[in-house]
């Protein structure tokens, strides 16, 4: 069957799955070189900041983690009104460009030992990079999605979301061959970079699909906007706070996703290999499940699945940390990340839908790029930096549980009231 836009255009089947892989290809990039960058944070600290002290090293490593979310707001504010300005696809191929260019840097810059401070100024300054070109990423190629479907938006979009499932699954798939097959000496002299050497590859085939792409019939159909970023903020203040809201929890259970290889190494005790297996299936379920999830947003609404997601994650994620930590081993940890991985999927997997119908056509991409950019730069991006901080600060291992909590919290209020004022179902 094939599907309709809302220009009266038909797109084929195989168009249409082109343009699926085209809009996921630059998010999965993105989001791999973040899994990477998070899985390798302990190695990251010894080599670009050593201290006298483990926590200090790691916690500099998950800060510089978050500086690059400071880049975020800013490459949504630029990207996203390029993107409402001047189309979908040419904002799409901009940022791939300058997130290859990040990746570059990091996959060839020499450590703390060869160069000195230089070393973690350039990791960062690549970080900045990579953050702004990430701004813009979310929200043009949700849009993109969203836009040549309006039937079948939730579907489409989510695909958004299990791409960052096939790339966690790659990246943890990396972490269990890397850390099982290779010495600690030659994971610190070179293993560390194949995955980023390898998620470079991805950039030039990203590049080469978007440039051929179509723009979506109904950005070409809508009257645009010379102010969109203006316009954003002048008329649209309360669904912009409702879609920040929403974020939250998706953005907080993504991150506490991808601690987890640093938690289980540092608190648990586990073998690196053991908790990349563990992600590995998360990221396995996050690919499986999130169409299904966004398909059922299509036919139920988007809110009322996300509802049930958000009040199970409330209620769920304290015991499960204290089963963990009570029983840290191999098969608890895969049990915990199978709950969390469904949960934190049935929540995600509707969000790109959902953060598409609060934005009209004009303001679309600005909106959402700010919304998502700016609850990951708040609460998902320092997540792994806050989680490490509240465990030292409090002695306990359950920390990254009141994390997840406060953020259910708060996405729970956003969705009653994208309900109540938006009329969402």
């Amino acid at each position: 069957m094939n599907a309709t836009t809302s220009a009266g255009l038909v797109a084929s089947p195989a168009g249409t799955w082109r343009i699926v892989v085209a809009a996921s290809i630059g998010n999965a990039l993105e989001w791999f070189d973040l899994v990477v960058y998070g899985f390798f944070a302990v190695l990251i600290a010894k080599l670009f900041f050593p201290a006298g002290d483990d926590t200090v090293s790691l916690l500099l490593t998950l800060g510089t983690f978050g500086v690059s979310f400071f880049m975020r707001p800013l490459g949504a504010i630029v990207l996203g009104a390029y993107a409402d300005r001047a189309g979908r696809k040419a904002a799409l191929t901009l940022s791939i460009v300058l997130m290859m260019a990040g990746t570059l840097v990091i996959a060839i810059l020499p450590t703390y030992r060869t160069i000195g401070l230089a070393a973690p100024l350039i990791l960062v300054a690549a970080r900045l990079m990579q953050g702004f070109s990430a701004g813009g990423e979310f929200g043009s190629a949700t849009a993109f999605l969203a836009e040549h479907v309006p039937g079948r938006r939730g579907f489409f979009a989510s695909w958004q979301i299990a791409s960052q499932g096939l790339t966690t699954l790659l990246a943890a798939s990396f972490g269990v061959l890397l850390t099982s097959e290779l010495t600690a000496g030659q994971l610190a002299a070179w293993g560390w970079r194949v995955p980023f050497v390898f998620g470079l590859l991805i950039g030039p085939a990203a590049w080469y699909i978007r440039t051929r792409l179509d723009e979506t019939p109904e950005f070409l159909a809508a009257k645009t906007t010379a102010t969109p970023l203006r316009d954003t903020f002048a008329s649209q203040k309360t669904r912009l706070l409702i879609a920040i809201g929403a974020v939250v929890l998706g953005t907080v259970s993504t991150y506490l996703v991808l601690f987890m290889p640093t938690y289980g190494v540092k608190q648990l005790g586990l073998a690196p290999s053991v908790t990349f297996a563990a992600i590995a299936l998360t990221g396995a379920i996050q690919l499986l499940f999130s169409p299904l999830v966004g398909h059922l947003s299509d036919q139920l609404g988007r809110t009322r699945i996300m509802l049930v997601s958000a009040a199970l994650l409330l209620v769920l994620i304290y015991p499960a940390f204290a089963f963990l930590v009570a029983h840290p081993n191999v098969g608890t940890l895969i049990a915990v990340q199978v709950v969390l991985g469904f949960l934190m999927t049935g929540y995600f997997g509707a969000l790109p839908g959902l953060l598409s119908e609060i934005f009209p056509v004009q303001t679309r991409t600005t909106g959402m790029s700010l919304s998502y950019n700016i609850a990951v730069t708040l609460f998902g991006g320092f997540g792994p930096f806050i989680i490490t901080w509240l465990i030292s600060a409090t002695g306990s291992k359950l920390a990254p549980s009141f994390y997840m909590m406060f953020a259910a919290a708060v996405s729970l209020a956003a969705l009653f009231a994208a309900r109540r004022k938006l009329g969402f179902s």
